[in-house]
């Protein structure tokens, strides 16, 4: 489908459920397509506020934020919210499906948030990622953990494990600390207790206010009563933690939102493999570049931005064995023809020849042994990405 044409899709769904609604709809939208998505970060926050100053030149009685992500940055959610609010006499999230972690707090700011069937929220527990001295590796290693599972250890340690001897309480956590140096410690726990601000800031913003009984229990449920990170949120499971749920969207208006799903979907390939073998045209091509490679979208019925790079995807093989080659390549000349009385500058061009298709032999012969030796790792890294008005200079 070409651009134009998916846009012009999505564009009459929302014109659709802005009547529906009786609302202006933007559309933030991250996809999680392999081998490279995205995921909200504060880049946003300037085609965002572009859109808004499009599609609220006076403030809106109600802005509705059509939001798909699964998670993103921690310090996004409220510069995000914050500034839709200014816009809005009323904000409310629509959920068509995925909206994980960092979405789930923009979810928390909001006035009202409308689930679709399929619409999901889920744990706000950070995922801390930091480089690490390994065992038997001679460099450092990046690795990542959720900032919550140091506190299920201690707590894992005291309750489960049943130990209470202050001084095996403080050996268990030397343990801990010559696994995780102090700084770590420090960013897991200076996260800890952000996860948890930021949370009661969002929702204390919403209107009517929300009870401080009511945020703590939220903030509890979303921080340490999710075990996994993974696990989604259903409509119902997010009445029951106490979340400001809208009423189930009718029959007319959960086809709309699922529709634009759909067509967002189709715009970036989510279905595509998730193997990343498969984006290989040929099994001897360790090496392929995408060009326009989509991997987000703002948009309003007036405005489309993209954030757009070139994915280069690398093959990693094991690197095949030290080889000598030698190339002897013995020239035969017609019959009655002396090499020796041939001219000395023919001699020499000729023997640069040789030397050329030997040289070229050799290395033809490594490339195919080195194309032959497995795959240990695909390496893809999205170059050059950058937002773009996809309306820029149209009428």
């Amino acid at each position: 489908m070409s651009q134009d044409s998916s846009r012009q899709g999505s564009i009459d769904l929302i014109k659709q459920i802005e009547q529906r609604r009786k609302s202006r709809v933007l559309v933030y939208f991250c996809a999680d397509r392999p081998p490279s998505g995205s995921q909200i970060a504060p880049d946003a926050v300037r085609p965002l506020y572009d859109q808004l100053l499009t599609i609220a030149p006076t403030k809106l009685k109600n802005l509705d934020l059509f939001l798909y992500s699964v998670g993103g940055m921690v310090e996004a959610p409220w510069r995000i919210v914050t500034m839709l609010r200014e816009f809005c006499e009323k904000f409310t999230i629509i959920i068509p499906y995925k909206s994980y972690s960092a979405a789930t707090l923009i979810a928390l700011g909001s006035d009202e948030i409308i689930m679709s069937t399929k619409g999901e929220l889920g744990p706000i527990d950070p995922t801390l990622h930091a480089v690490m001295p390994m065992p038997g590796v001679a460099q450092p290693m990046p690795i990542q953990f959720g900032v919550e599972d140091i506190s299920s250890y201690i707590t894992f340690v005291k309750e489960v494990s049943g130990l209470t001897d202050q001084a095996a309480l403080a050996q268990t956590v030397t343990l801990l600390a010559d696994k995780i140096s102090p700084p770590i410690l420090g960013s897991i726990q200076r996260m800890h207790s952000h996860i948890r601000l930021i949370a009661r800031k969002l929702l204390s913003l919403c209107r009517p206010p929300i009870e401080e009984t009511r945020i703590t229990s939220i903030v509890q449920a979303l921080t340490e009563k999710m075990y996994a990170h993974g696990h989604g949120i259903g409509r119902k499971e997010a009445k029951e933690i106490g979340l400001q749920i809208g009423k189930e969207p009718e029959t007319g208006l959960e086809q709309l939102i699922w529709r634009l799903y759909l067509c967002y979907e189709n715009q970036f390939s989510l279905n595509d493999t998730q193997d990343p073998e498969g984006y290989f045209t040929s099994d001897s091509e360790d090496e392929h570049i995408w060009e326009n490679w989509d991997v987000a979208c703002v948009e309003s019925t007036e405005k489309t931005y993209v954030f757009r790079g070139r994915l280069r995807s690398k093959r990693i093989r094991e690197k095949p064995p030290s080889l000598t080659l030698n190339i002897n390549l013995p020239l035969q000349f017609p019959p009655g023809v002396q090499p020796e009385n041939l001219p000395a500058t023919l001699q020499q061009l000729l023997q640069q020849m040789v030397q050329r298709a030997g040289t070229r032999i050799r290395d033809q012969v490594l490339n195919q042994i080195a194309v032959q030796m497995p795959v240990i790792a695909v390496n893809h890294k999205l170059v050059g990405g950058k937002w773009i008005d996809l309306t820029q200079g149209q009428s």
